[in-house]
């Protein structure tokens, strides 16, 4: 996740009202919508926020309709940056005071900021319908919430800012439940956690931990090889 200045050549904009809605989604996405309205922080993750301190960020989950059926909005974070460099992630990033309130609005602003200011796409197209409980990235500090959208009307993307995003890309929901796209990585600390294996490199980590209970709770999930390990720098 990285926070747009300003003054690195991201200008001033008009905060647009925004709405929470899942009216005129695609059957096959209502599974994702459904279960955002009940699921627990803990059936997420075992990194809840803790009661005081982190710093407020949002990421955006935008599911889109492509060529193979439908994807997900990825992109790969430029290598040089402080945190998670080098990682495949949802586009995203810390709260701006602008953003507004951070217990109701201010994550579903911050998360269209930045995933235009990243990937260069048209927020006026994306349609948010739901937002998942928030969790928490203890080796930076960042209390995430993440929220789901649909891409209503699509539009051109790219690395906006080579210094902050290496590459942007979409990818295809059927290879993230192929199971010869999954595996298990293993941190250096020992936590376990699901990967998956796509655009030649690998989504692990917070992004995939996100993707990996997103296919579970729709009932998208296929039986995966859960003792198939991987390392974390993985690349086809």
């Amino acid at each position: 996740m990285t926070r747009a200045r300003q003054d690195a050549g991201h200008p001033a904009r008009t905060r647009t009202a925004v709405a929470v809605t899942d009216e005129g989604l695609p059957d096959w996405l209502l599974p994702v919508a459904r279960a955002a309205r009940t699921i627990a922080p803990e059936q997420l993750s075992r990194f809840l926020p803790p009661e005081t301190g982190g710093r407020q960020a949002a990421v955006l989950i935008l599911f889109g309709e492509g060529e193979r059926g439908p994807e997900l909005l990825l992109m790969e974070r430029a290598g040089s940056l402080r945190s998670h460099a080098g990682q495949l992630s949802f586009p995203g990033g810390a709260l701006d005071p602008e953003d507004g309130d951070p217990d109701t609005t201010g994550p579903l602003h911050a998360a269209l900021r930045e995933a235009e200011e990243e990937t260069g796409l048209d927020p006026a197209g994306v349609q948010i319908f739901g937002v998942l409980p928030r969790l928490y990235i203890p080796v930076s500090g960042f209390i995430v919430t993440p929220v789901l959208a649909w891409w209503r009307s699509p539009s051109p993307f790219r690395a906006v800012d080579p210094a902050e995003t290496a590459r942007v890309f979409t990818a295809p929901v059927a290879d993230l439940t192929d199971p010869a796209n999954r595996a298990t990585t293993v941190h250096p600390s020992g936590h376990r956690g699901p990967a998956f294996l796509v655009e030649s490199a690998l989504v692990w980590g917070f992004t995939a931990g996100l993707i990996d209970r997103i296919l579970h709770f729709a009932g998208w999930e296929r039986p995966w090889d859960r003792a198939k390990q991987v390392p974390l720098d993985w690349r086809a």
